[in-house]
């Protein structure tokens, strides 16, 4: 009798908990540098969650470093009780793959919480490659084999994939720039210092738009939309084909998350889906919004378990890791 009633208080003590939450700030850990392409995503996201959430602050804190593991295992290890919450990108899928020595385990110590969007990558040049279009691009880098310099935000980034992917689908290979974050690649591409990148729409559009460098393709099966993007071809139609990569973001809480806590977060990232201005910001940066059955937790959950096997052969192919 006395277990049944502890156990009958605990459940209203949870219940209780979940009717009043969130009571106070949530952090929303990003694992990437403020100002790069998921930083956008998660700010936009978060001021679109707030007032689902009930006028709810949301601070977004970014926690850097190997790969997005730092920030990740920061969210895994901390109290799970819903104000402490992680957007990440396809480094979900990625991390077991790439780090040696995983502090946390990707499908078993979060608790999903629903997908957001996908954003297709661009791949782009230096202002001054002399290549037109992605036939000469190609025979250029097939000309300087050995001599060709992709930048990467870092081991572990979107752009770091997607260079891998590109690499991988050309069999050629180039030397990899490691850099500290997007904006400083960059800054080193346009000013000519690397001869190419693999990135986010949500990082490309503008510098693509100034014409501060040169697009040859876009890694989606199907052409964009984006107006400043719309004429860009695929490159499947340049001949890579099956080439499709696009960088999704997720939502994810520390296990044992309660379960009522974990559908209030749900919900209210749904609403953010719809919303107006959130939508307009990122269809300006060539995102696309999730509306299918991967902003269920569950269903995204086994999303990422598919992606991390998708991804499994290209990174040991690579044989890049982080220590």
């Amino acid at each position: 009798m006395k277990k049944l009633v502890a156990l009958v208080a605990a459940l209203s003590a949870v219940f209780a908990y979940a009717d009043n939450y969130p009571s106070k700030t949530i952090s929303l850990v990003v694992p990437f540098a403020a100002g790069g392409p998921t930083d956008r995503v998660a700010r936009d996201l978060a001021e679109a969650m707030r007032k689902p959430l009930g006028d709810v602050t949301i601070v977004v804190d970014n926690v850097l470093g190997a790969g997005s593991s730092i920030g990740s295992n920061r969210v895994a290890k901390a109290a799970p009780d819903g104000y402490t919450i992680l957007l990440n990108h396809i480094a979900m899928a990625t991390m077991p793959n790439l780090l040696r020595n995983m502090p946390f385990k990707v499908e078993s110590d979060f608790e999903y919480l629903g997908m957001i969007n996908e954003v297709p990558m661009t791949v782009i040049a230096r202002p001054t490659m002399p290549a037109k279009n992605f036939k000469e691009f190609r025979d250029w880098l097939n000309a300087h084999k050995g001599k060709v310099n992709l930048g990467n935000a870092g081991i572990g980034s979107a752009s770091h994939l997607c260079g891998l992917m590109f690499q991988n689908a050309l069999q050629i290979d180039m030397t990899a720039i490691p850099y500290k974050g997007t904006a400083p690649a960059m800054v080193d591409l346009m000013g000519g210092q690397i001869d190419l990148m693999c990135d986010q729409t949500t990082n490309t559009t503008a510098q693509i738009e100034a014409k501060k460098v040169i697009a040859y393709g876009v890694t989606t099966s199907k052409r964009l939309t984006t107006p400043a993007l719309k004429d860009l071809p695929t490159l499947q139609e340049d001949g890579l084909k099956g080439f499709d990569v696009s960088i999704w973001h997720g939502l994810y809480a520390p296990k044992g998350t309660p379960a009522d806590v974990v559908a209030k977060i749900n919900r209210a990232l749904k609403l953010a889906l719809k919303d107006p201005e959130f939508i307009k910001k990122q269809e300006a940066l060539g995102a696309v919004i999730i509306n299918d059955k991967r902003v269920e937790p569950a269903e995204h959950k086994k999303f990422v378990a598919a992606e991390i096997a998708k991804w499994s052969p290209v990174i040991a192919a690579a044989k890049e890791y982080i220590d």
